[in-house]
């Protein structure tokens, strides 16, 4: 069925200057035609038509580093650094892990990101089938990876297993129109030399992109290179998996060889500021990536660590941190990160044809309501999304061309229900860590 969208705004890309009160015509998941409203309607007078009058059209976000369903650890160890909160507060807990709980706080994860515009996720998780559910449920596009680790895992078991799952996912999705499947050795301080080959090469003969944490914090590289003699960057090339099918998150500790390195190697950087300057990792050095030429696209990082699933705030931190630490205002502008929110972010989790709302371009889209206090007047609608816009802003969200949110309500599962569920987790959780 043809759809005519209307807005006040429709920003068609982070180059194009957006446009006043048209209209874009989808078909076929895709958008046809952009235009004049009454123009569209009268050519395919057969279209159901959508009016937002107070509403900005953007392309869908991406958020390209997730854990969502750790929402169910909302708040569970904060205030903490990196290593103190992994190994003291979440691996314990997570080797009580239920297959129910995954499902149900990826549920919740995907509702929370919808209220903040994203289209596209990538997540690293474990029982990560139940995430897989949960987004076909949903009809929201993902790439989706089970976390790698050399100690047994909750969800799968041994190591083997593990891998095997990743194989079993990449031939069960290998051609899905909305999930990639990844493959995700967890770190270089979890996962040995030995089974980040193995893993490379599993990638490899599927042609699937290797997600992995990288260089957060200065301890991870201090143990690294104490390990293996090398700093992580170059523990990863030795083994040979610094390449262009490798999407690293945080790359928080870089020096300038490193980040010449990921530009001739091609590697993709998923920036994740807020979780990063929360845990005093640091923050990552992204207006000289982008400038080496580096794909680098932003993640929120799981609710556990962040704590939201809000992109749209996650611009604005990404542009403010890099403005005070430089004394420079001018560093990374509203239209590098809005770019690094839609065109790089498809682009680094292999999404091609999604980022931007052109004629042969995938139906995914946001619609903010510009009809809020905070987002008045409208002198730049540009400046509106990057630096005063925020997560439940978004009143409608399409995706391949299907309404999934539409009048502020998720349309495709019950968002209640995944926050009592949660709720109910939470309270079990609770009542685990008092025994």
């Amino acid at each position: 069925m043809k759809k005519i969208v209307s807005a006040k705004v429709i920003m068609v890309s982070w180059d194009k200057e957006p446009l006043f009160h048209k209209a874009l015509l989808v078909e076929d998941g895709k958008v046809a035609a952009l235009g004049e409203r009454e123009v569209l309607v009268s050519q395919h007078p057969e279209a159901e038509v959508f009016d937002f009058p107070e509403g900005l059209i953007l392309p869908g976000l991406a958020n390209t580093h997730t854990h969502a369903s750790m929402t169910i650890f909302r708040g569970l160890a904060d205030d903490l650094p990196l290593m103190t909160w992994l190994e003291k507060y979440i691996f314990p807990v997570e080797k009580h892990l239920r297959r129910e709980w995954v499902y149900w706080g990826a549920k919740l994860a995907i509702a929370e990101m919808l209220r903040s515009g994203v289209t596209v996720f990538a997540d690293m998780y474990l029982f990560e089938p139940e995430v897989i559910r949960a987004v076909e449920e949903a009809g929201i596009r993902a790439a989706l990876g089970e976390g790698l680790f050399d100690f047994p895992s909750p969800g799968y078991g041994p190591l083997e297993k593990g891998l095997a799952l990743t194989e079993e996912l990449l031939r069960q999705y290998e051609g899905h129109p909305r999930i990639n499947i990844l493959v995700c050795p967890h770190a270089t301080y979890t996962c040995s030399p030995e089974t980040l080959k193995k893993a490379k090469e599993i990638a490899d003969r599927f042609g699937a992109l290797v997600h992995i944490h990288l260089s957060e914090t200065k301890e991870e590289v201090s143990l690294i290179k104490a390990r293996y003699g090398r700093r992580p960057p170059a523990h990863l090339d030795e083994l040979g998996l610094l390449d262009d099918r490798l999407l690293v998150a945080h790359a928080v500790q870089l020096v300038d060889e490193e980040i010449e390195l990921f530009a001739r190697k091609g590697v993709r950087v998923a920036h994740c500021p807020e979780s990063n300057l929360k845990l005093g990792s640091g923050v990552a050095p992204v207006v000289a990536l982008l400038e080496a030429g580096v794909t680098t696209a932003i993640g929120t990082d799981g609710p556990a660590s962040n704590n939201d699933l809000d992109l749209l705030t996650e611009l604005r931190t990404a542009a403010l941190v890099q403005k005070g630490l430089s004394f420079d205002p001018t560093r990374l502008p509203a239209k590098t990160v809005f770019r690094m929110a839609t065109e790089l972010g498809a682009e680094a989790l292999d999404f091609k044809g999604c980022g931007r709302l052109e004629p042969g371009w995938c139906a995914d889209l946001a619609v903010v309501d510009l009809g809020r206090p905070h987002l008045t007047p409208l002198h730049d609608p540009l400046s509106l999304l990057v630096y005063s816009a925020r997560g439940g802003d978004v009143e409608a969200v399409m995706v391949d061309g299907n309404w999934i949110m539409r009048g502020g309500r998720v349309l495709t599962f019950d968002e209640e229900e995944a926050r009592l569920q949660v709720q109910r987790i939470g309270e079990e959780i609770r009542s685990m860590l008092r025994k």
